[in-house]
Formats: C-alpha cells, structure tokens, sequence
C-alpha cells in the first residue's frame, strides 16, 4: 500500500456562499505537494463586520506551507473567486494560472497591487494541461455567467478528480463557451475518483434555463418602455450586458455605460475575444445631450451597493445624469441572500422619484448561472464519480446535495471549510481538521478575525463609547476632578440631567471614597472607574458603554 495520500482540504467557499478557496495535495502526510484551486473574497455588511472593506479566507495554513505550494488555479473572474489572489499573492508567491478572459481581470488586479503581471500565467483549455509537481491540471470549459468559466481535470497518481467550479447547463450562453455534453463525456470516459461539485441551487427543482431566454423578454420590455431605460446586472456578467445593450440599441436608444466594473468587464471581454461585438457606446457627457427617450443606461450595484452608480442615481445625480418621473428601471438580476435590505432602499428611493421598477419577481428578466438540481444531476450522470464532495454552498446545500449523490449511488462526502478529506484508495476519510477563519481587509491592512478589532467596532456601535481621563498627583490624589467624553450615547438619561454630569459627579464620588492603594494601583484604578461608568450608564440610558480610561500621572 502507498505511503502517499491525495488530499482536498477547503478554505473557504465550503459552508458559504463566498470565499472560495480548496485546496489538493498528494504526497507522504504532511509532505504533500499542494496545489490552491481559487482565491476568492466575500463582501462585508454593516450587521457582522462594520467598516470592513473585504473578507477573505484565512490561509495562514497554506502560509506556513508556501514551500510545498505548486501553482494556484482560477476557476473564472468571479470576485469570490479571484478577488483575493493579488491580496495574498505576498504571502504565497505560487505562479498563477488562469484562462485568458480570467487572467486579463487577474493582471489589472495584481497591477493595482505592485505585483508582477507576469505571475499570472494564460493556459489554453483542455486538452492543454500544466504540469505542478504530481499534477496535471487542464481548464475544461463549462457554461456559466461569466466568459470562460473552467472546471479543473486534476490528474494525480491516485486517480483523476474534477472541481467543476460554478456552472450552469446551458448550450446556448450568449457570450463564452457552451456546455459540451461530447467532450465531458470523452473526458470521463477512463473514470473519475471525485467530482467536487458546485451546490447553489440544489433546492431549485426545475431545471435550469438558458441565457437566450432571457434576450427576447428585455427586448419586449425595453421598446415599451417611453422615458430614459436604466438596467443593472452583475457586471461580470458579460452575456447579461450585451443582452441589454442589443436590446437597447434595437429600440433606438443609445447606450451608456455607468462604473467602472461594467466598463472593466466590457473592455475585458472585447480585449480577450471573448465577445466579438457590442453596440456603440456614449459617455455621460454625450448623453446629457440626448432626449430621455433615446437612452438606455446599463449601471453596477445590482445588489444596492451604496458606492454603486444604482445607489447614486436613487439618491440623485451620477455624472449629471438622473432619473425623472417616467423612467424605468430594471433589476436584470437576483438579489443575494443578505443583501435584501440595500436593494429594496434603492427601489423605495426611485418610488419616491416616480421611477417605475421592474424586478425579477416574474422570472422573465434573468437566469441563474448556477446548475439547478436536475442539471446537476446531468453532470453526475457524465461525470460518474466515485465519490461526490459538495462545494460552493452553505451547509444546508452541501448536505442537500451529499443526500443526493448517495440517492444516485455515488458515494457523497460531506465537507465543511477545514475538514481534510484523505482520497486515496476506494474509501474516503476525515484525515484531519484544519483551523479556518476568515481575515479581513480594513483599509489598506489586513486583520485577522480574532484581533478583536471589528468585535470591538461592533461593540461600540450598539453601546456607545466613554472616555475618561483623569490626572493624579505626585502624592497619588486626584488633581482636580475627572472628565468625560461621549460618543454614540444620548445627552440625557432617567434623572433629566444630562449624562455627562451625572457619570462625572458618580466618579468624583468613587474617587473621593477609594482607598489610598486602589488610587496607587493603576490596574484597580481603572477596574473602578470602568465599573463606574457602566453601572451608571446602565442606571440612567439602560446601556452598559464600551468604556477607555486615560489616567495621568504627574512625576
């Protein structure tokens, strides 16, 4: 029996929707030469991490194991798939490999940071394969929402595995490659170990539609249309964009692009190829001079970012442009799960306008980029797996689609973010737990989720905060009495005097009571006057504050 193993370990993206990142290994334990499939990013909120500009997965695992790593593989030009790769690339420094539609999005992004364009590499799809260490590794096309979406053939001397990334049955996708039912099939013709498989939309029973449904109703809806047209849509969506601008185009409206990802993504897909054509496009400054009726605009912020031209156009003005009573717009998209809130701000403020929205509710205006169930069930059948390790999902899909597999005879395996699963011989197994967490990008620094810095940002958010300072003398007396500042906490409390006086008046107080060793000993110093503080803020507003003493001592 081999002393070597085959491995596939999850960062990120295994009990979340976000975040992607897995890994494969194969070697002798501990030994093994590994291989990252996807780096991706999730996105903050205000509710779970206030202030926060990006979450990315914990590699400090795969950091302490930089020496053994091969090359890193980009699935697609998701954010949650690629958003990280130039953020970690420092503490990795592993070639990058990438098709050209996903590189040319990587270059800019590794650019922006200081890095070296010429990390990434572009790889040719299968049957081009790239050699890293035990590996083979080719790109197999595969129909998504995004150009030139690849799974990965992953061959090892312990069998072939695939990692099918995001997909989407879908033989008619606009722009990008088709799903190929021959060449899977020839693919996995000689057999395949695992089939680690994309699970978003396991609960979604019918199956899935194709892209060019979607073109005909948008068509319909925007010749209807009599005042300005605006449309957003994720803006990778490369397909989706083109989709509205034809439509726009045919209705006899010009066409503006408004932020930067939906130019970025249009440029890239022209650029690289992957879309022949798109109709002619007007800036801002052109269309002020263009009647109302004749302009279709195609905006970001699909999911009510507040930066995103959406947001910007709901609050007023974006680039002299805004929107008037009589206009349309249209959401060409579904709303994440979590980002509801933002979304529905954006349609009650275009109300407010006289704006008329039209969403996805009827279904006619948008389709998943993600397999439904019977879709998946196509690609277990051609694939044919040995094993099936969910992916890409939550813990309720990933369990949902375990059920499934093993419904189908396929052995399904279960995998939540850091659960090491040993794939060498005909069972697979635990072979150990790996600690995982996220880290995240404030600023320009990144932050690990137990620095205690977002923690204390939310603390502070729902209590307030209260500084007190207060000076003591050389004789170790309080020199005067202590003051205090407010922040986030309300001027009056139960007693009507204002909170201020009242938290200064019940220091002076304590401090007159405390004991010449409490005054001496700037640890208990401190445990008093925060207790202070607290009891009476919980006395007087019914909050107990975050609370910073500043005491000085005159030498």
């Amino acid at each position: 029996m081999s002393s070597e193993r085959l491995i596939y370990l999850p960062l990120g993206g295994a009990g979340e929707i976000g975040m992607n990142a897995y890994v494969y290994g194969y070697g002798k334990p501990g030994k093994e030469r590994l291989i990252v499939v996807d780096l991706g990013v999730a996105f903050p909120d205000m509710d779970g991490s206030p202030g926060v500009d990006l979450i990315l997965p914990d590699i400090a695992w795969l950091k302490e194991r930089r020496d053994q790593i091969e090359a890193v593989f980009i699935t697609h030009a998701h954010e949650d798939h690629i958003g990280a790769v130039a953020h970690t690339y420092d503490m990795l420094r592993a070639p990058i490999y990438a098709r050209r539609f996903t590189a040319n999005i990587a270059h800019r992004k590794m650019s922006e940071h200081g890095h070296p364009e010429d990390a990434v590499s572009v790889v040719g799809a299968y049957p081009e394969q790239i050699k890293a260490g035990p590996f083979s590794i080719s790109f197999l096309p595969i129909s998504h929402s995004i150009p030139e979406s690849s799974a990965m053939v992953i061959d090892t001397p312990a069998g072939r595995v695939i990692h099918s990334g995001d997909f989407k049955i879908d033989t008619t996708p606009g722009v990008g490659e088709a799903y190929d039912a021959d060449l899977w099939a020839e693919v996995c013709k000689d057999g395949v170990k695992a089939l680690v498989c994309d699970s978003t939309n396991v609960f979604s029973p019918a199956p899935g539609r194709s892209e060019a449904t979607v073109g005909p109703e948008i068509e319909k809806l925007v010749s209807s249309a009599e005042g300005m047209v605006v449309a957003t849509t994720f803006a990778s969506n490369v397909a989706r964009v083109k989709t509205l601008a034809v439509a726009g185009d045919k209705a006899g409206r010009s066409i503006v692009l408004l932020g930067r990802a939906m130019k970025r993504m249009v440029e890239a897909a022209l650029e690289t190829g992957v879309m022949k054509d798109f109709p002619n496009v007007i800036s801002p400054e052109e269309a002020r001079a263009v009647p109302r009726e004749n302009l279709m605009l195609l905006v970001t912020g699909s999911q009510g970012e507040r930066r995103a031209a959406s947001a910007q156009l709901a609050r007023g003005k974006y680039q002299g442009i805004e929107m008037r009573e009589g206009d349309m717009f249209l959401f060409s998209s579904k709303t994440i799960p979590g980002n509801e809130r933002g979304v529905i701000r954006i349609i009650n403020q275009f109300s407010e306008k006289g704006v008329d929205v039209v969403d996805d509710s009827s279904g006619l205006y948008h389709v998943s980029g993600h397999a439904n169930r019977p879709d998946l069930e196509v690609l277990h059948d051609v694939v044919k797996p040995q094993v099936l390790i969910p992916m890409h999902g939550e813990h309720r899909h990933l369990r949902e689609h375990a059920k499934l597999a093993d419904a189908k005879g396929i052995k399904g395996v279960l995998a939540v973010n850091g659960m090491m699963i040993d794939l060498s011989g005909n069972e697979p197994k635990v072979a150990e737990y790996i600690e995982t967490g996220r880290t995240y990008l404030d600023g320009s620094v990144q932050i690990g989720a137990l620095d205690g810095v977002v923690r204390d940002r939310i603390r502070m958010a729902l209590n307030g905060h209260v500084t007190v300072t207060v000076i003591m003398d050389t004789d170790d007396e309080p020199l005067g009495d202590p003051w205090v500042d407010m922040m986030g906490l309300p001027e009056t409390g139960r007693s009507h005097a204002p909170l201020v006086d009242v938290l200064e008046e019940d220091l002076r107080q304590w401090l007159g009571r405390s004991k010449a060793a409490t005054l001496r000993d700037d640890t208990k110093l401190h445990d008093g006057l925060k207790r202070v503080v607290r009891q009476s803020a919980q006395d007087e507003i019914g909050k107990k504050p975050e609370v910073t003493i500043v005491v000085s001592r005159l030498s």
